[in-house]
Formats: structure tokens, sequence, C-alpha cells
């Protein structure tokens, strides 16, 4: 009988945390440092000055205390007031949950791409906006976990800034895998956070904005304190830059390494090594006589692959099979726990990892599952 190795040996091929590479392991294990000091201003700095190429943006972005799903409903409060309507993309758990913050702010929903089947089309958007001209902005995400779609940003953007709304992108699970242009597409804000193509602990957001949406904080009515992005911008423009607050240190320091590692094996070549590996695990699954869970999607992730079993093969025991075998997958979310499982290959992830869960992956379907 395969032992279930102990968790922190286990091999993470899950859309988050992911696995942290021992260099930035080793950044953010030194002795504590204050967060008022030249010395964590100066990693802060480099960490905000290697990220906005990362987001396509000659910006600065900004660095939030919370994790990606705060920062998400930062932007609600920070750019909006009770009443305002916003359309969200809901073709995925995360698009949902976005609008799902919304509505809890008072805003008005208005939801499109609701099938978590299909590419969100473009049209659609269009005709929504042209039926709710009071839409002050668009909320999607770039990739969506629970499905592993990659909606077309820059297509979404270009519709709406036709009709004047502002553009807010989840990029959380896609950030540093997938190219992102921010100031060439458009976008208003995008938001995206330490545990996944980031390769560092989970606990802090980053979040760019452009001047538009930084004229919405202007008149947003909205109560914000400790999501003020206005003050986090106050901050880092300082000679020394610095956080309003007490920062997760240790994570800013990992951050920092972590983008230099990034930018040493180039921007285009983190990409590529991403869409590779998206590449072999569809190619391997479908070798094992395996479907996609979403198979009329065009558009798909380069840091995650969904995938549905067949009748019979039940989700957890296989999942637990590859376990023993030192790999951890993630689970089916919503209306695919029960069909199938979801592989993430983001961050440090490399291909003899993306084998290596292939062999694993071949080896449990080999064994007799039962559904359950």
């Amino acid at each position: 009988m395969v032992s279930v190795p102990a968790d922190e040996s286990l091999l993470l091929m899950t859309p988050g945390p992911t696995r942290v590479p021992n260099r930035v392991l080793r950044a953010g294990s030194r002795p504590m440092i204050h967060h008022r000091t030249p010395e964590f201003s100066r990693e802060l700095a480099a960490a905000i000055e290697l990220l906005g190429p990362v987001f396509g943006t000659t910006s600065r972005p900004l660095p939030v205390h919370t994790t990606g799903r705060g920062a998400l409903e930062a932007t609600i409060c920070n750019l909006f007031s009770p009443g305002d309507e916003i359309a969200v993309c809901c073709n995925g758990k995360f698009g949902e949950m976005w609008a799902g913050y919304a509505e809890s702010y008072g805003l008005v929903v208005h939801r499109w791409a609701t099938s978590w089947e299909r590419d969100a089309s473009v049209a659609e958007l269009e005709a929504l906006l042209d039926d709710h001209r009071g839409v002050r902005a668009v909320a999607v995400a770039y990739g969506d976990t629970s499905t592993g779609t990659a909606n077309d940003v820059a297509a979404i953007a270009r519709a709406t800034r036709t009709h004047g709304a502002l553009v807010l992108v989840d990029t959380v699970s896609s950030l540093g895998g997938m190219p992102f242009a921010f100031d060439e597409w458009d976008v208003d804000v995008a938001v995206t956070a330490s545990q996944k193509c980031l390769m560092s602990a989970p606990g802090l957001a980053w979040v760019a904005v452009s001047e538009r949406a930084w004229h919405a904080t202007t008149t947003s009515r909205l109560p914000r304190n400790y999501w003020n992005f206005d003050d986090v911008r106050r901050a880092i423009g300082n000679a020394r830059p610095e956080t309003p607050g007490t920062p997760p240190v240790q994570i800013v320091l990992q951050i920092a390494e972590a983008l230099r590692m990034m930018h040493e094996e180039g921007l285009e070549n983190v990409y590529a090594r991403h869409a590779a590996m998206a590449g072999r695990v569809r190619q391997g699954a479908a070798e094992l006589g395996l479907a996609l869970q979403c198979p009329e999607l065009t558009r798909l992730s380069a840091t995650l692959t969904a995938i549905a079993l067949p009748p019979g093969v039940a989700p957890k025991p296989l999942r637990d099979r590859i376990k023993a075998r030192g790999i951890l997958t993630a689970a089916g979310l919503g209306p695919y726990e029960t069909t199938g499982f979801r592989i993430g290959h983001m961050g440090d992830i490399r291909m003899a990892d993306v084998e290596r869960t292939l062999g694993a992956l071949g080896e449990a379907l080999r064994e007799p599952l039962v559904a359950q």
C-alpha cells in the first residue's frame, strides 16, 4: 500500500497556494526587519518597480494588506456609491463571488455570461450596456479557476470603454503566468495576490489603478478605512516608500525576490513555460481518455486545467491516490465537485512536475475506483 506523505512534502499542483521556491523562502525567513526602516523601503520599492511590467503598466501597483478576495472587495468600496450599476461577468465561481461583493455594498448588479460552460460573449456585454446606460463599470476575471477559462480581457475592455464604463479585472490566478497589458488594453483596475503565480506565501494583494479609476474614488460614497486605496498611494509615494500600517513584512520580502527570479527568467519565457505546461496537461489528460470539464470553452487558462472524470470514477478517491504518490491536486468547484478535479500549473511549477503528475494520474486511473 502506498502511504500518504506528510503535507509539507507534497507537490502542490493546485491553484494556490503554490510552491514557494527555496530562494524565495530564504528571502522571507531572514530576521524580522521593521517596516519603517530604509531596508524595508528598498525591498518594497523593488517589488513595486518589478511588478509594474508584470501588470503591463507604467503606474505603481498598490500593496494592499489582504488576500486577493479582500482586494476585490476593496475595489467596490473605493470606486462606487450605493445604487451604482455594475455589470459582472459570471462564467465561473469567482466572477459570481465578485458580483456578490458588489451587491453586499448596495450596488445594482447586472450579471452577464452566466453559463460556466461557455466563453464570455462580448456581443452579450454590448447588448447589456446598450440596455443599461447607467452601468459605471464592467468586472471580469481574466482566468477563473473554477472552470479553467481565460476571458478575453482586451476585447471586453474595448467594448466597455466604447460605453464609457470602467474596466475591473480579477487577475489573481493569472498575473505572472499569462501576459497582461493593463495600459495597452485600457484597463482601470486589476487585482492580484501573492500566493499563485507570484510564488510567495498568502497574505498580500496588489492593485493597479488607472487615472480614470482614481477620479472615481473622489466621488465614491461607500465607507473605506482599512481598504482606502488613496492612503496606500500616498504612503508608497513618499521619498522612502512605505505602507499605511504594518504590512506582512516577510511576504513583501518574498515577493521582491520572486519578482527578481521572474525577471531573470524573462517574462516572455515565464509565459511560454506556463503555456507549454498547460498544453502538456491537456494533451496528457486526453491520452488518458479524459475530457476537459468545460469542453465548449475556446479560451483556456495557462495556469489551471479543469478535468472531467468518466461516469463511475469518483474524484475524491482518485485525488487521494494521486496524493498518496506525493501530489496534491484540487477538487472541482460548484457543479463539478462530484464529476471532476483540477490541476494547477502555475508559478514555480515546471514541466518535470507536470510529467510526474500525469504519471501519478495514469497510475491512479488504473486502480479500481468506485463512485461515492
